[in-house]
């Protein structure tokens, strides 16, 4: 991935597009914000951030657990062969579809439903992005990772996640590492966060 391209896309992709209500005026802060339903559109610097890091290329097919506002699902299709995004509220999910379709993407696939463990049905994927925290490592979505391939993810408790970078060498062999902490909303599913007692 160039990512001097990657960067020069992200400062024209108006991150205000992708939100409808009344924090499209705090479109231009580097922070999370709220786009209904308990959801949030991350931060411009973590979106650009992951993106980099999981360097899909050109013939890449790209699953993505949470599509959210398209913000970052724009980012993905710009420099990959397929996106195939999965998110779990339905009324999100149509309204990132609109936006995208506006902007002439034609290489995005969707589906509603329960992200967490992953799409087989066009498995196996060369990366794998995840914009919800799940409480450990969903083993199908591993299943699914490509050989080569590489899956960034957040993993922990509610109040702080390690954001991992998990990558499947051409053996089959896995390899994780913590690039930096952060903190997303909860994964549902069974990769959700435990209630304790």
């Amino acid at each position: 991935m160039d990512f001097q391209e990657l960067s020069d896309f992200f400062m024209h992709l108006d991150r205000s597009y992708f939100i409808d209500n009344e924090m499209k005026a705090f479109a231009d802060l580097d922070r999370p914000l709220s786009i209904g339903y308990e959801q949030t559109i991350s931060q411009p610097s973590l979106v650009l951030e992951m993106t980099r890091i999981l360097a899909p290329e050109k013939n890449s097919c790209v699953l993505e657990i949470g599509t959210g506002s398209g913000y970052q699902t724009a980012l993905l299709a710009k420099f990959s062969k397929t996106v195939y995004t999965i998110e779990r509220i339905p009324e999100l999910l149509e309204t990132a579809r609109k936006r995208l379709n506006n902007l002439g993407f034609k290489n995005i696939v969707y589906k509603i439903g329960d992200g967490s463990e992953g799409w087989a049905e066009f498995a196996p994927f060369n990366r794998i992005i995840v914009t919800a925290a799940a409480e450990r490592i969903p083993g199908e979505l591993v299943d699914q990772l490509a050989r080569g391939g590489r899956m960034i993810i957040p993993v922990g408790p509610r109040e702080l996640q390690e954001l991992k970078l998990i990558c499947k060498d051409d053996d089959g062999q896995l390899q994780q590492q913590t690039v930096d902490l952060v903190r997303f909303v909860e994964m549902k599913g069974k990769y959700g966060w435990r209630i304790k007692q």
